[in-house]
């Protein structure tokens, strides 16, 4: 089943000057597959991830995911679908330092408001217990190690149950062995729970492990 239908993609930047940053780019990702995206600095996988997340839509082509053409929809109805069926983890955790590990995980699920406090609660806990956080639900996220932080931001996007995980970078501030923890989450959430993962990465070695690589040079896609 695809779970991801990426069909003829054009993308221009107007400013300074027009250029175009993707060329007829057109792929499928399955449900339950991990999937990385490289190419050099300016090939386009950045703008192409934010075309994916829906957070841009200033193209031309169709986008669908989840059975849904999200081209063309309002910005209220992206960010409805965004909060349902993305979860997002980035170079940097953007965790609220002051908050505690658990309110962190808990705050996108009590803002979609689908769930009771304690359900969310006793779900944040049990995504921390399976990221090998256990014991750090009350201290506050500033006062957790850098890989630490950055596994309470996989427990934030995996909080809504999406059925896609993207990520920008998701190790790029990580040392090599946090580097496999955190891969080895990812593996573990598309084989044992379906989740389809899309990762933007510089790591070679990441990638290589990955299910398939879509890699992206000049705007184009060279391979897939």
């Amino acid at each position: 089943m695809n779970m991801i239908s990426v069909n003829n993609i054009n993308k221009h930047f107007y400013d300074p000057v027009e250029f175009q940053v993707l060329k007829d780019i057109s792929f499928d990702v399955h449900k339950g597959e991990f999937v990385s995206i490289v190419g050099k600095s300016g090939s386009g996988k950045s703008t192409l991830l934010y075309l994916l997340s829906t957070m841009d839509t200033q193209y031309n082509g169709n986008i669908s995911i989840n059975n849904t053409e999200v081209t063309g929809l309002s910005q209220n109805q992206l960010a409805k679908f965004r909060n349902e069926h993305i979860g997002f983890v980035f170079q940097f955790h953007f965790l609220l330092p002051e908050f505690t590990v658990l309110d962190n995980v808990m705050l996108p699920a009590l803002k979609l408001n689908k769930k009771s406090k304690e359900e969310i609660e006793a779900e944040a806990i049990e995504s921390l217990n399976l990221l090998g956080l256990k014991g750090n639900e009350y201290k506050k996220a500033s006062k957790i190690s850098g890989g630490q932080q950055q596994r309470v931001a996989i427990a934030r996007a995996l909080i809504n149950s999406p059925s896609i995980i993207m990520g920008d970078e998701p190790t790029g501030n990580l040392d090599s062995k946090n580097t496999d923890i955190v891969f080895d989450v990812f593996r573990e959430l598309a084989k044992e729970r379906g989740q389809t993962i899309i990762a933007v990465t510089h790591d070679d070695e990441f990638a290589d492990k990955c299910d398939r690589i879509i890699e992206l040079s000049d705007g184009k896609l060279i391979r897939q």
